[in-house]
């Protein structure tokens, strides 16, 4: 568990890990390790579990004059229903289907809510968040805070980032891969050992 308060000398990556460990441990009894033979489509269930949709690709719409994105077409059946957008990481917006976003609220609510890290995330995440749906031509209206939050002006970048979408300012998109991409190959190991 957390400590209430972070320990002196902590870092934003101390912060992010406490969070993350509280969220596992909160998922903890809904997976216990099930292997998977196959993929499975959005909506069947799987080991027992509903599976939701993933979401794949790079894609450049531009925001309009009215604050108004285009969903990308390949998305616009899992988010027709509804979505939530709100502030991500690194200055982009993340945007989970309605089922993701449920996910998420479920794992923050079993979360302890004596971590003050859980609670300041918990809390940004929630403040900022829009619960939008697409209008016929597949549009979602952008709150001006999360446009000025992530710096969209006219040029975007919506990628698939699995069971969430992120949109970026192009320029952002551009400078967070330039940064990024370098150490790709050497984060495999870190992030996903012995699984690619």
């Amino acid at each position: 568990m957390c400590p209430e308060r972070p320990p002196p000398g902590s870092t934003r990556s101390d912060l992010r890990f406490c969070v993350l460990k509280s969220l596992r441990e909160s998922a903890d009894s809904l997976d216990r390790g099930a292997k998977w033979s196959r993929v499975a489509h959005s909506g069947e269930t799987t080991a027992g579990r509903e599976v939701g949709p993933v979401f794949l690709g790079t894609h450049l719409p531009r925001l309009d004059d009215k604050g108004r994105l285009f969903l990308p077409a390949k998305f616009r059946d899992e988010l027709a229903e509804g979505l939530v957008i709100t502030k991500g990481q690194e200055r982009c917006l993340y945007v989970f289907p309605l089922g993701e976003w449920g996910r998420i609220t479920d794992g923050l609510r079993a979360a302890p809510v004596t971590g003050k890290a859980i609670r300041d995330f918990g809390r940004v995440l929630f403040a900022s968040a829009a619960h939008e749906v697409p209008d016929k031509q597949g549009r979602i209206t952008v709150p001006p805070a999360l446009r000025e939050y992530a710096g969209l002006t006219k040029d975007c970048v919506v990628i698939g980032a699995n069971t969430r979408v992120e949109v970026w300012d192009s320029a952002a998109w551009d400078a967070y891969l330039d940064q990024t991409e370098p150490a790709y190959a050497e984060m495999a190991d870190e992030v996903m050992p012995g699984v690619l």
